[in-house]
């Protein structure tokens, strides 16, 4: 195992011994009837400090697609019949990217999130090698890059906001990277598990 492996397993666990309030979530605005189960890999690339340090890959949807298009996501998608929620993340990630799962170091399950479009997430934490030879699916990906978990794991990064939908006010968070928006359902993932990990306290950022 890596440094880095260790880690964040050892964060990992520790965060989510207790029950921690005040996580973001869009379960109100669901629709329980049509709610689908669906994964995320949240793949943190193994880069070294003089690298830029550990990075976290994620892709842009094609703005084509019905469900939340143009947005930036983790690799993921729906659960297949009698499919494990790791399984559908690591499938995912390689039907996306070509991301071989026997490359990623799972961790474990976080912080499911309900969105209210209809899908209940479950994220898998992992760790993958620097230099993999991902190839974005025209079909599914219309571009991928990394952002630093540093920033990604600060609260500071993100900006809160507050749109009208679906009858009530809805709190949301978002930060421009690269030329990329991440905001939504992803960032409020990145939070929740900025909450479990507490990275920046445990590595002195």
């Amino acid at each position: 195992m890596t440094a880095l492996l260790d880690r964040l397993a050892d964060l990992f666990e520790r965060g989510h011994a207790q029950p921690i309030e005040g996580l973001m979530s869009d379960a109100r605005f669901a629709d329980a009837e049509r709610t689908a189960d669906a994964a995320v890999l949240i793949a943190v690339v193994d880069r070294p400090r003089e690298d830029g340090g550990p990075s976290v890959i994620l892709t842009q949807r094609p703005r084509t697609m019905r469900d939340h298009p143009g947005q930036v996501a983790f690799p993921g998608g729906k659960l297949e019949p009698d499919e494990t929620a790791l399984a559908a993340a690591l499938r995912e990630a390689e039907e996306e990217l070509a991301l071989d799962p026997a490359e990623v170091s799972v961790i474990g399950t976080t912080d499911r999130y309900q969105t209210g479009t209809g899908f209940d997430i479950t994220p898998v934490l992992g760790v993958v090698r620097p230099g993999l030879p991902l190839v974005a699916n025209e079909r599914e990906v219309e571009s991928w890059f990394e952002a630093p978990l540093d920033l990604l794991m600060d609260a500071r990064s993100w900006t809160r906001n507050e749109v009208f939908w679906k009858g009530a006010m809805r709190e949301y968070l978002e930060l421009e990277h690269a030329g990329y928006r991440i905001w939504g359902v992803t960032a409020a993932i990145c939070y929740n598990l900025s909450r479990r990990l507490a990275w920046l306290e445990a590595t002195g950022g």
